[in-house]
């Protein structure tokens, strides 16, 4: 019985050791920085740090162009508030003169001016065949 034991015992440690030796091998060529996932994670590092650097440029790049926006967003209210105040301004100036006021020999038009013309509304009835085709 000991003699089983003591086989079966020299078979596991033989087996243990093989398979720590498949281990080491794999491990060995998994940490390769040439062909295994040591050079893919070389190359994935250095990807990292090339995407970084264009990150950062692109973000001094936007704060430049928010920065530049904002500006002009300010100098924009600005002459807004100009130009309402230019457009409020002109409604204080006085109406023009018409022409015959201004010179007596000027030729009367039979048109009126647009002030003085009246607007006319014309309203129309929908026709009986489309109130049908709504009901």
């Amino acid at each position: 019985m000991d003699l089983i034991a003591d086989i079966l015992l020299v078979a596991g440690s033989f087996g243990a050791g093989v398979y720590c030796y498949v281990l080491s091998e794999r491990l060995k060529r998994f940490t390769t920085l040439e062909t295994g996932m040591g050079g893919a994670i070389a190359v994935l590092s250095a990807q990292v740090d090339d995407m970084t650097v264009a990150l950062e440029k692109a973000r001094g790049a936007a704060n430049g162009s928010a920065e530049s926006l904002e500006e002009l967003t300010v100098r924009g209210e600005a002459v807004a508030k100009r130009l309402e105040l230019l457009v409020a301004s002109l409604h204080d100036l006085p109406e023009p003169q018409s022409r015959s006021a201004e010179s007596p020999a000027a030729p009367a038009t039979d048109d009126a001016p647009e002030d003085e013309r009246r607007l006319r509304f014309v309203r129309r009835r929908a026709g009986r065949d489309t109130l049908e085709a709504a009901q």
